[in-house]
Parts: C-alpha cells; structure tokens; sequence
C-alpha cells in the first residue's frame, strides 16, 4: 500500500466518491466530520490541511486528513474544533499506525476523538473519554419519556422556563434550519464572550475557525451539511446553534444563549427543540461531544467512546515533540481524571474569564 499527500482541493471526482463509499459502508465513520465536505471545507479556510491517500495497485483503499504541523508531526483536520477523527478505509482493509505514519513520511500524530474501533490498533497511550449521545431514534416522545424517568426534574424545570419566557418576554419561535447571516453572527458574539468569561481560548478569535464556520454554514455536501437552529421569544433571539448534520445525525458543535436570559435557561429549551425537529427530519441522534458538563449528563440517552492519545515513531522529531508536549498532557490528564480538581479548575478560569472580562 502507497500514501500520497495532497492538498484537500487535489482531490478527484472518484476519490471523492470512493471516499462517500466508504463512509457508507461503515456506520462508525458516519460523523459529519469525517465526511470529505468538512475536509474540503478546511483545506479552503487554513493552509495546514492535508489528506493522504491510500492506494493499493490501481484502488484507492483509503484517507487520513490531517493537519499538518512542525517536526513532521500530524494533528486532527481542523485541529481543535473536530470531534471525529480517524482513518476513512475499505472495509476489512488491515492497517496499523506506525506503517501508517512512516507511508506519510510522519514522525508523530496526535488525536483527542478518534473513533472507538480504531482506538485498539493506535496502541498503548490511548485515553478513552465518553461523548455524550441524545438517541432520538425512536421518536421524540420516547426521548422525553426516558429522560423523565432518569432526569424528570430537568425536563420539567426546562418546559416550565421555557413557558415563563414566553409569558415574560413573547411566545417561542424555533427554526431548525435557519439560513439567517445575522442569526450566526450574533452566536459567534455570544460564544466568543462564553469562551472569555469562562477563561478559555476563544476559538472565534483563531481566523481560520471563523472561515470555516462560515463556510460550513453556506454549505450543502453529502454527509456534512452546516446547520444554523435558532430560539426566539417573541421577535427576541434567546439562543442558537451552529451544528453539523450528516446522514443520520447530528453533531452539536457551538452553542450559545443570550446571558441576560440565562435564569431561563434557553440553552436547555434550545436542545430540546432540536432533538424534536431532529426526530422530525429521520436523524437518529444528536452527538453533544466530548465533556461531563452538567447540561450534557441531564439530556444524554448515552455516550459513545473515543480516543486521545499520541503515536510516535521513533525518530528525533517525534522525541522533541513528546518534550515539548509532555508537561502540559500530563497536568491535563490529573485534572480530567480527578472530579473534585475539574470542577476547582473550571471555577479558576471563570475567575480568570471575569478578570479579563468584567461584564
């Protein structure tokens, strides 16, 4: 088997649908962020995205986008805002990491949700996490009748916000599927104030995340399609979300309320319209990510598995690398694996987020 390196654009007709083939064939590669729009759709917002291509004779049986860093070393595409990753391969193909890396000319990849089923052949420094699932398959009463008997009080607390909402400032008005520039502007304002008072790197403030939020949202591409749900009470939007909706899903990827209507609770209200519309439409589930926050654990059905972890061959680029990288992982890895520290940290970088913004 031989790897090509190509620039996302340098792809074909064919390979692109070999690739939609194979993203078919096996539903664990179904997310929308290993459908080849949402890699083509990075290539044309930041210049380190890369896909390799595997062929065997005259076949392609397989792709790996990746992000292409310093000391050959290879993060997920999108690195930092993707919350699927893995290799997209012909069913029953045999592969292994290391020869993987070495056909890509690669000393080091990095990942942070790499599918379940590949997370055996990436070796020993894998940490599994769980990304919390919301299972609609069966129809949206049914969700609500689960969730009422494992979280009734969420459920309930939820409906009676979202009806004094409506009392207090005008009846609720959902679009699923809003096409509305200014709607996602005013997300990317409220997620970009989230991520600051909360302490955490404001991810709109990276260039090219913001490109490629915008262009998934104008796009349309078999499998991962950009969808924009919006929340209004009254003529007032009070909370919205930029996701991305593939065959059967959907994966839930920035949401956002309107603060001064947090007593309210509209991201809660938000979700649960989603997962009714969601219903509606024929998906199955809505994937809420990687994280144990609190909103998450009240509305999941489930979680699905994935991975983080690192995979290095041995060579000088891939011990500089493990150097600089290594401090930082295993003061992250103390803090994920103990509650009682995830929740001190999360309440310091509040206390930093209000010092860097006083609103």
């Amino acid at each position: 088997m031989k790897a090509t390196v190509v620039r996302p654009w340098d792809l074909g007709l064919s390979e692109l649908a070999a690739w939609h083939a194979m993203r078919r064939a096996q539903p664990e590669l179904g997310s929308p962020f290993l459908a080849p729009g949402f890699t083509l759709a990075t290539g044309r917002a930041h210049a380190a995205a890369r896909v390799a291509v595997f062929e065997e004779g005259n076949d392609v049986v397989g792709f790996f986008p990746f992000d292409q860093g310093p000391f050959r070393m290879a993060r997920p595409i999108a690195a930092g805002v993707s919350d699927a990753q893995g290799v997209i391969h012909a069913p029953g193909l045999g592969w292994d990491a290391l020869g993987l890396l070495e056909r890509c000319r690669l000393d080091v990849w990095e990942f942070d949700h790499l599918v379940a089923g590949q997370i055996p052949g990436a070796g020993q420094n894998v940490t599994r996490h769980s990304s919390p699932v919301i299972d609609v398959s069966t129809g949206y009463e049914e969700y609500v009748a689960e969730r009422q008997r494992g979280s009734r009080k969420v459920i309930k607390s939820t409906l009676y916000k979202l009806r004094k909402l409506e009392r207090d400032i005008g009846p609720a008005h959902f679009e699923f599927d809003s096409r509305a520039p200014d709607a996602l502007s005013r997300l990317i304002a409220w997620k970009s104030a989230q991520y600051r008072r909360t302490g955490r790197r404001d991810r709109f403030a990276v260039p090219w995340i913001e490109r490629l939020v915008k262009e998934l949202f104008a796009s349309r591409s078999d499998g991962c399609s950009g969808l924009l749900s919006v929340l209004y009470s009254g003529d007032r939007m009070v909370a919205a979300h930029l996701g991305l909706r593939s065959e059967r899903s959907l994966s839930c990827w920035f949401p956002a309320y309107d603060p001064e209507l947090a007593r309210y609770s509209p991201g809660l209200s938000l979700h649960l319209k989603m997962a009714e519309a969601a219903a509606g439409a024929g998906l199955e589930q809505l994937d809420l990510g990687k994280g144990d926050e609190p909103y998450k654990q009240s509305l999941k059905t489930g979680d699905l598995t994935v991975g983080e972890g690192c995979i290095r061959r041995r060579s000088l680029g891939a011990v500089m690398q493990g150097a600089c990288r290594a401090p930082g992982r295993s003061v992250s890895k103390l803090i994920l694996s103990h509650p009682r520290l995830r929740r001190a940290t999360r309440g310091a970088l509040k206390q930093v987020g209000s010092l860097r913004d006083p609103r």
